[in-house]
């Protein structure tokens, strides 16, 4: 199998398996990611997601190129739900997702991270959509999400010269949340699970829906959205166990409901 999904105490961890071709994705590797996120949507037991690549040397590096050939327009034809992968564009996923980024993360691969909300990467990861310097574009979420992120001078420095930029750089960029040694990246990643698993599955499924439902909104109208996910949490017995555990001084058990 092109993409591996192991899902154990409440966490789901999928893993680009492909390091022989740097966890390039190819049409089965697109069509599992595109499955697995779907089954992962319907799962109200998975809480939290770390999303990497198998090896030491790519997270992902995008598209691979020796798969057949499309040209650029049949490419862009094709339909492909939620952006490259099926995560850089995704708007229907409430549940947390870490990208564990442990190498190149180029083309797609950089794609897929800018579709995450949590970015752990060690420190030789490199970040970048080189797509131009091939006579192609970042079409699945490069040229629309990275100027979304960060300022659009910035931006237009990678989209316009395909140049990588390491880990450092991506972290003082804003687009990486902690840059740790190789040999700190699990521990690292497992401590955001942590942090995670201890919040209210159900606020943070809401405190998600809201960020990427109303990220176009000005904040007033934002602010009186009515979304499903923001109604369930706010009369969830959860929101009732985190005070009483608040009050007797213990972790509050959540229920998800």
């Amino acid at each position: 199998m092109s993409v591996k999904l192991a899902i154990e105490n409440h966490v789901a961890r999928v893993t680009i398996d492909r390091p022989d071709r740097m966890n390039a994705i190819d049409k089965a590797a697109e069509q599992r990611l595109q499955e697995i996120w779907a089954e992962l949507e319907n799962n109200r037991d998975v809480r939290c997601i770390v999303l990497t690549g198998s090896g030491d040397r790519a997270f992902s590096t995008g598209a691979d190129m020796k798969d057949g050939g499309t040209d650029g327009l049949q490419y862009w034809a094709e339909p492909r739900p939620g952006g490259f992968g099926g995560i850089a564009l995704r708007t229907t996923l409430d549940i947390p997702v870490i990208a564990r980024v442990n190498g190149y993360a180029l083309g797609g691969g950089f794609e897929m991270v800018l579709g995450c909300d949590i970015v752990i990467a060690a420190e030789e990861a490199q970040f970048g959509l080189p797509e131009p310097r091939v006579g192609r574009l970042p079409l699945d979420g490069g040229m629309v999400r990275l100027p979304r992120l960060i300022p659009e001078k910035l931006a237009m420095g990678i989209l316009l010269t395909g140049k990588r930029i390491h880990a450092t750089e991506a972290a003082r960029l804003g687009l990486v949340n902690e840059v740790v040694p190789r040999d700190q990246l699990d521990d690292t990643v497992q401590r955001w699970v942590d942090d995670i698993l201890a919040c209210a599955p159900l606020s943070l499924r809401a405190i998600k829906q809201v960020v990427q439902c109303t990220a176009h909104l000005q904040p007033e109208e934002a602010h009186g959205q009515r979304l499903p996910a923001l109604i369930e949490a706010l009369g969830s017995e959860d929101g009732e166990e985190g005070v009483l555990a608040f009050r007797e001084k213990r972790k509050p058990i959540w229920k998800g409901r």
